[in-house]
């Protein structure tokens, strides 16, 4: 198996946030866009492409970084010991660093104010209990494809927050990244500020549970006697 150098597992996570956030922020423009106000139609395009890029950046990037772009991931590996404190804390800057060069992008292509703070309100605890379920599920869909089926993490990352999109009231964010960098984008996919702080402490918790639920529902089952 190659071993990739820091450097690279870096870029790799920084190039890879770049396109899962241009993307996100990106077909949320262009989707409302085309919807001429109707905000189902807009939000099942963003639906489509968010899961689309997802398989081909995992499919491409996991083995170089593990393709984590979200740092509730990066959390859930550095309590598995499957990463050393640095390399998360790098991990996650570069998360940040690529996401937010990927938002102020998307602003670029459709001519948009590049900087810009979203006005958009996502808070309450249906949404919060909404982004806990959404990013306990991504834990559990990846750690269950690492420990089942791993040439299935991708599209099982693609089609889970696909489904993520229309099954949770917050949309499925279930990444504290792009949770952030949706903040700095008044577009369909914002989120105000103000209501970050609510969806970043969901989203921990969520990953923090499914990696206690997965400790013990994939542990291999005791060898048996004879």
């Amino acid at each position: 198996m190659a071993v990739f150098s820091r450097a690279q597992k870096l870029g790799a996570e920084a190039l890879g946030s770049f396109f899962l956030f241009v993307t996100v922020v990106g077909s949320g423009i262009m989707a409302e866009n085309l919807a001429d106000g109707n905000v189902a139609i807009a939000l099942l395009g963003n639906t489509l492409a968010t899961g689309a890029i997802l398989f081909v950046l995992i499919a491409i990037l996991a083995p170089i970084s593990g393709a984590h772009f979200n740092p509730a991931v990066t959390f859930v590996m550095l309590l598995r010991k499957e990463l050393s404190l640095s390399d998360g804390l790098f991990f996650v800057a570069m998360q940040l660093f690529g996401g937010l060069i990927g938002v102020w992008a998307a602003h670029i292509m459709f001519e948009l104010p590049v900087f810009q703070l979203s006005e958009k309100s996502r808070t309450g605890g249906g949404q919060w209990l909404g982004e806990l379920i959404a990013t306990f599920g991504l834990l559990f869909t990846i750690l269950g494809a690492v420990r089942f089926r791993p040439d299935w993490v991708a599209p099982a990352v693609g089609l889970y927050i696909s489904a993520g999109y229309l099954f949770t009231s917050s949309t499925s964010f279930a990444n504290p990244a792009i949770t952030v960098g949706r903040s700095f984008s008044n577009s369909f996919a914002g989120i105000a500020p103000a209501d970050v702080i609510g969806f970043v402490a969901a989203q921990f918790a969520g990953a923090a549970l499914a990696w206690m639920v997965t400790r013990w529902l994939f542990a291999p089952p005791p060898a048996t006697q004879n």
